[in-house]
Order: C-alpha cells, then sequence, then structure tokens
C-alpha cells in the first residue's frame, strides 16, 4: 500500500482571494489615505494658527509670563489708574503716560466732542484686532471716553534713527535689523488688508512723519500699530471702495488715484473725488521701507534686492501693484537670501 508522505497532510492549498474582496479592501485602504489627508490640509493647519500665547476675546496679557486677565471696566480705570503726564496729542486723541498696578501704560482721552465717531472707530477697531500685529488693549470706558493701551517707551517710528543713536542700541543698528522692521511693517499691512473684518485700508498716512507717527517701536524692536481711527473697509462684494478723508491731498507720497483728477482749472469737491482701494498703501511701502532701512552699511545692498518689488509697488495702475502678502513673501526670500550669504563667507573667513 502506498504511503503519502507525511507533508501532504499540512493543511489545504492556499485559494486566491476573490476579487470582489479585494476590490474591497482597497477602498477601504482609500478612504482611509483620503481621511489622513483632510484630516491633515484642513484641521492641522487651524490648530497650528492658533498662538498659545494670545488671550481670549476680551482679555489682556502685560508680558509672557503673566496670565490673562479681563479688559479693565469704568470703575477699575477710574479707581485704578493714575493719569501723569501728557507723551502725546492728535486730532482725536490726548495720551497721558499713567501707572497701573505699578506698571506704565498708556491712557488715551477724546480731545473733543466733534471726533468722538473717529475715536469710537479706533476702538472698535482695537477691540477686533487684538494680534502680535496691534497694541495691546488693556481696557476701555465709552462713558469717560479713555481706553488703556500698553506703553512702550520708545516711542513711535518717527523716532526711530534718534533711538538708534543711543548708546545701547548701537548694536541693533545693522541691516539685518532695519529689514526685520521693514518686514513687520508690510507683515502689519497685510494683516490689514487680509483682516477678520476685511480688506482695511491704513488711511492716516498723507505723509512719511504722519504714516510713522501710526506705528510705535517695542523694547523687543518689533512694530505694533498704535492708531485705528482710520481704517475704512473695501467691500469688494459690494463695490464699496474708501477715501481718505474729505480734503485734497498733495504730494508724491500719497498715491497717484489719490489726487486731484481734474487738474486745477476745476476746484476741489470732495464728492467728485473718485474712490481707490487698498493698493493706496501698496504705493507708499517702498517710501517707508526706505527710512526704516536707513543708511547704515549694508541698506543698499538690500535696496537693491528689492528695487524689482519696490518698481512694481509704485506702478501708474493700482490692479498692476502687487498684494501685500506679495511684497511680504519677496521681503522674507531676500532676508533669506541675504543672511544664507553672509554665513557663507563667514564660514569660509574661518
Amino acid at each position: 500500500m502506498e504511503t503519502r508522505p507525511q507533508g501532504g497532510r499540512k493543511g489545504h492549498p492556499p485559494r486566491d482571494v476573490p476579487p470582489v474582496v479585494g476590490l474591497l479592501l482597497s477602498m477601504a485602504l482609500m478612504n482611509a489615505l483620503l481621511y489622513l489627508c483632510l484630516d491633515w490640509l484642513f484641521i492641522s493647519p487651524r490648530r497650528s494658527t492658533e498662538d498659545p500665547t494670545r488671550c481670549p476675546y476680551g482679555h489682556f496679557r502685560m508680558g509672557p509670563t503673566s496670565n490673562c486677565s479681563p479688559w479693565l471696566s469704568c470703575e477699575q480705570l477710574r479707581t485704578e489708574v493714575r493719569q501723569m503726564k501728557r507723551v502725546g496729542e492728535g486730532a482725536v486723541k490726548r495720551v497721558f503716560l499713567s501707572e497701573w498696578k505699578e506698571r506704565k501704560v498708556a491712557l488715551s482721552r477724546l480731545t473733543r466732542l466733534e471726533v468722538r465717531d473717529d475715536f469710537l472707530h479706533g476702538l472698535r477697531m482695537l477691540k477686533s484686532l487684538q494680534s502680535e500685529h496691534v497694541v495691546t488693549l488693556l481696557g476701555y470706558c465709552e462713558d469717560d471716553n479713555s481706553i488703556l493701551t500698553e506703553y512702550h517707551p520708545l516711542g513711535s517710528l518717527s523716532g526711530l534713527e534718534a533711538t538708534l543713536n543711543l548708546s545701547k542700541y548701537r548694536s541693533t543698528n545693522t541691516w539685518q535689523h532695519r529689514l526685520q522692521l521693514a518686514l513687520g511693517y508690510v507683515a502689519i499691512i497685510d494683516f490689514l488688508h487680509r483682516s477678520p473684518l476685511g480688506t482695511l485700508v491704513m488711511c492716516d498716512s498723507s505723509d512719511l512723519p504722519k504714516t510713522l507717527s501710526q506705528y510705535l517701536l517695542t523694547a523687543n524692536f518689533s512694530i505694533v500699530l498704535n492708531d485705528l481711527d482710520a481704517l475704512p473697509l473695501v467691500n469688494r462684494s459690494t463695490g464699496a471702495l474708501v477715501k481718505c478723508g474729505h480734503r485734497e491731498l498733495r504730494g508724491d507720497f500719497v498715491a497717484p488715484e489719490q489726487l486731484w483728477p481734474y487738474g486745477e482749472d476745476v476746484p476741489f469737491h470732495d464728492d467728485l473725488m473718485p474712490a481707490y482701494d487698498e493698493k493706496i498703501d501698496i504705493w507708499k511701502i517702498p517710501d517707508v521701507s526706505s527710512f526704516l532701512l536707513g543708511h547704515v552699511e549694508g541698506s543698499d545692498m538690500v535696496r537693491f534686492h528689492l528695487f524689482d518689488i519696490h518698481k512694481a509697488c509704485k506702478s501708474q495702475t493700482p490692479a498692476e501693484r502687487p498684494t501685500a502678502q506679495d511684497v511680504l513673501d519677496t521681503y522674507q526670500k531676500v532676508l533669506n537670501l541675504l543672511r544664507d550669504t553672509v554665513t557663507s563667507q563667514t564660514r569660509e573667513m574661518l
């Protein structure tokens, strides 16, 4: 009698997987991969954009180590804030160096009732746009027409040169730090043009000194927007454009579309003045950046690399000017390029 090999009894021969089962497994795998991709594209980026150092709406933090506190109320402003000396005044607000819980703060008060609407508009903007780009709001009282914000002792950008000439800050008077300032300025314009409220235009910018006075220089040499009284909204869905004020503007600093277009023979009339959009801010970027870059060693090299984007900013046709995001991207690329070049040259010298 024949005996079968022992190996023949090791189970049944393998069976082919039915095509339908293979198709179902493939579909399940594809769905899992698609889910992971959608999670990465639409969920993860939202989590990554949250800034853990920012306080929730209606709260503030003074310094990186302090806890979030609610905005100060009218009662707290009246009883806890000690007004000291006046440090600034504009058409809408007087600003006083003040003290709250042994901290220096800035207390702004309305200059006159005729401009209260502008004052309240600035407050609404300040409340809605709290971010790294805007001065920190500490509290307000509409009944008393007062606003309390963080105090920055270095003052506005108007005093940049004087600050950098001080012995304690001379080490920061380099093209690298100055280009970072210019980049921060453009980042603020980009933030306004893509703000949570829509496309906002920086109207308080009829000349260079006026523009510089709207921004503060922080202790770590960054820039924050301080004056938000004139930020009209461009609404493209309704075709709503803006006009900055009701008087005639002159000079090369303002964009061409902000100038009276009908010649000197026709008297200026606000009703006849055409409106415009946020591209007026783009026109002014090269002039503000040139001031921020100054005339230190290396600043002309930076200007050379920014020449093309600045030329595009000065296009007579608003639609041909780049967006603030385009300018910001270019600035960042130039900063990275020049940093890498300097690093490479330093290594070769070692």
